[in-house]
């Protein structure tokens, strides 16, 4: 990718031949060399960071580097059919992508162009990939729900809308898996989701299509693809198109609930556009402002205030760790951007527990403001129980003769994390989560063999839904457990439990 002394010689041998037919400069360059999705660029004085430009064969290209004597720009298709010589224009124009409600449904590129095979998206607004994020003045506290259905989250870590929570850890520990889920509880809700991969196989993506269609939810999902076999740059710009298309309905008052998976991916991408276009590298060989690529990104996410429309953006960026190690450079930037994360183990995920959420090291800085009452009533003492547990079970491992109090709280432990076990795609709702957290919270399962716990909350569940669907209707409604919604379920949850008992 080096520039040639003899190539600029003899260019400027060519511009003092012709200097009175010389073009205008500003609008109209020539490509000096080309390769690995990188044009260097004589000319195009006037060109703007992050402009759109013009290659032969329909190639489009943005500029990242605005040189003394050339431009650098990334290439947004195959470099195989440009060369060196060939006349770039300018677009006078930022890069760009599609928005609007007919996106729904659809399949896209990170360029916004459809890939479904289901004819082209008829949109006739745009909006540049990248923005300044909104304004504290604009910005309003989060302080409603975000519901997943997954139990453990719910629960543990609340999200809410507006909210930045980060998804993190190894590989194959199920972090795609709780975004699906996330995705697949908002039906019914009014929530717009949109799905970016970055980096992933084309088979991973369809599956995930596939499930999402099986399931409804594509009716109100957006899923942009930059996977592994397309160039760095439309992995590099993908997540911030898919944000665009976000911003656009948040404008509208709308919710939005968008997915990066995953951000390990992109600054790797962006890395390697970075060093190919000689940027200097940093710590691990990504360039100085990698923290940068990703806040700038997940500012965008908020909740705006009433006078500006109410509507949210709720950010979920995945991050791959190595070997859990959540302090490596990647990791502690996107956590120190997030407003909490998600930590998933292999050690919790081998053992089963799905999903394998560490309650230690996952944490929700936006925590009570986002929960609903029910759930707060029924949660509060879960993370201090299964801390305890999680330390009993350490040091219970080194003796054997243990009084009642220490075995009490092992066995209360072990009943929990079978309560909090959720398969995928099997997303609760508030009053299911609400009832299984206070029939675990008040002991009654604590005394039956570890592997009835889950068919026996099952049963009950269904004994309180088929002869006393008030409760639930309650819970569902009103958010709380009202004093007497509270007496009525114990005593129904009591009888359940003595019946089963004496048969």
């Amino acid at each position: 990718m080096k520039i040639n002394a003899n190539e600029i010689s003899a260019l400027i041998k060519e511009q003092i031949k012709n200097y009175h037919a010389k073009i205008d400069s500003n609008d109209v360059g020539t490509v000096v060399t080309v390769g690995d999705g990188i044009a260097l660029i004589y000319g195009l004085d006037k060109a703007m960071l992050g402009e759109l430009l013009i290659f032969p064969h329909d190639v489009y290209g943005m500029v990242m580097n605005l040189e003394e004597d050339h431009v650098g720009a990334v290439l947004l298709g195959d470099d195989r059919l440009i060369k060196e010589g060939d006349v770039v224009k300018r677009t006078n124009q930022v890069m760009e992508v599609p928005v609007g409600k007919n996106m729904l449904g659809r399949v896209v590129n990170a360029l916004g162009q459809p890939i479904d095979g289901l004819g082209e998206i008829k949109t006739d607004k745009y909006r540049p990939i990248e923005r300044i994020a909104p304004g504290v003045i604009t910005r309003k506290s989060v302080d409603t729900p975000l519901e997943t259905g997954i139990t453990a989250i719910d629960a543990m870590t609340p999200i809410g809308r507006g909210q930045r929570e980060l998804i993190i850890g190894d590989r194959q520990t199920g972090k795609t898996a709780i975004a699906i889920d996330a995705i697949i509880n908002q039906k019914g809700k009014d929530v717009i989701c949109i799905y970016v991969a970055i980096g992933q196989k084309n088979s991973t993506v369809a599956q995930i299509v596939d499930k999402l269609k099986s399931y409804g939810a594509m009716e109100y999902t957006i899923v942009m693809a930059a996977t592994a076999s397309e160039p760095a740059p439309m992995l590099y710009v993908a997540p911030y198109a898919g944000c665009a298309i976000a911003e656009e309905m948040m404008s509208q008052g709308k919710d939005v609930l968008i997915v990066y998976d995953d951000l390990s991916k992109h600054a790797v991408a962006y890395r390697a556009l970075s060093l190919l276009l000689k940027r200097s590298p940093g710590r691990e060989a990504y360039p100085g402002d990698v923290f940068y690529l990703h806040s700038r990104l997940l500012e965008r996410a908020c909740k705006l205030s009433d006078e500006y429309g109410g509507g949210s953006i709720t950010a979920l960026p995945i991050v791959e760790t190595q070997s859990g190690d959540i302090s490596a450079y990647i990791p502690t930037n996107v956590i120190s951007i997030t407003d909490g994360q998600i930590f998933l183990t292999t050690d919790s995920f081998n053992a089963g527990q799905r999903p394998a959420i560490d309650s230690g090291l996952s944490v929700s800085r936006v925590g009570g403001a986002a929960q609903f009452k029910a759930t707060k009533q029924v949660a509060r003492s879960l993370k201090i129980d299964l801390a305890s547990f999680l330390e009993m079970k350490s040091f219970s491992q080194f003796g054997s003769d243990l009084d009642k109090s220490t075995l009490a709280i092992l066995k209360h432990g072990e009943v929990l994390l079978r309560v909090l076990r959720q398969e995928q795609y099997k997303v609760r709702s508030l009053s299911k989560q609400v009832f299984e957290l206070f029939v675990a919270k008040n002991k009654f399962l604590d005394e039956l063999p570890i592997e009835e716990v889950r068919p026996s909350l099952d049963e009950a569940f269904e004994y309180v839904n088929n002869n006393h669907k008030d409760i639930f209707k309650s819970i569902d409604e009103k958010k709380e457990i009202s004093e007497e919604v509270e007496a009525k379920l114990m005593k129904v949850v009591k009888e359940f439990f003595e019946m089963k008992n004496s048969k």
